[in-house]
This record gives structure tokens, C-alpha cells and sequence, in this order.
């Protein structure tokens, strides 16, 4: 079974590896919706994989420390792709989100996103 909750938030960024001159080169904003799954079998006492209230407070430093900010600045984000914005996003929930499965990251404005299903483990890679 997998629960997800999902956080929004408003940034700007550039990305220094763009070409000069170009749209993605220069300071801009993206209004960016955020998606953490977590998969796991419901707790026979307590009915849940994972308590909401605890998934929203483990998401709320993470989602402050992006909301209204230019991403470069963000330590670990200098070069803020999605890609990279959904890994920084699992980093600092991996150790407090346990059955943590997925992480999306949405740039609204733009249609695109980023699914990261956490870095390989041993068993995917021996699977491969």
C-alpha cells in the first residue's frame, strides 16, 4: 500500500549550466508542487502506514526551507534541476519517513517533473 501527501511551494532559481543568455540562465520563479509516497503495510492497532500528522510535520522544515527562497542559495541545491530538487527533497527524509518509496517534484508552470525513487540499493543493482 502507498499514502502520499503533497506540499507546494514558490521559489526562483537559475541554472548555472544553461547557455547565456538564455530564459533558464537568468533569475526566475516557478510555483513547484511536491509529492512524498511512502509504501507500507497498515499497523494492525493503529489502522495507518504512516500517521499524517507526522508525515506533515517531518515535510513542513523541508518544505520552509525551499518556500520563497532562490533555490541556489539552498545549501546542496546550487544548481537546482528537478532531478536534483526531488534527490535534496528524499536526502532530508529518508531518515525520518520510514517506508519512504518516491519523491516527485512538479514544476506547475512549466508541466514537467521529476519522480526519484531513492538511490540504488543493493538488491536493485544486483537485480539490473
Amino acid at each position: 500500500m502507498r499514502i502520499y501527501k503533497d506540499f507546494k511551494f514558490e521559489a526562483a532559481h537559475f541554472l548555472p549550466s544553461a547557455p547565456a543568455g538564455t530564459a533558464n540562465a537568468r533569475v526566475h520563479g516557478h510555483s513547484f508542487r511536491a509529492r512524498v509516497v511512502i509504501e507500507g503495510e497498515p499497523n494492525s492497532e493503529s489502522g495507518y502506514v504512516f500517521h499524517f500528522d507526522d508525515l506533515s510535520a517531518a515535510i513542513r522544515e523541508t518544505e520552509d526551507a525551499l518556500d520563497h527562497r532562490l533555490l541556489n542559495d539552498v545549501e546542496g541545491l546550487s544548481a537546482p534541476t528537478l532531478e536534483r530538487i526531488a534527490m535534496w527533497i528524499w536526502n532530508r527524509l529518508a531518515n525520518r519517513v520510514p517506508g519512504l518509496c518516491e519523491v516527485q517534484v512538479h514544476r506547475d508552470s512549466c508541466n514537467e517533473g521529476c519522480i526519484y525513487s531513492g538511490p540504488p540499493s543493493p538488491s536493485r543493482l544486483a537485480a539490473e
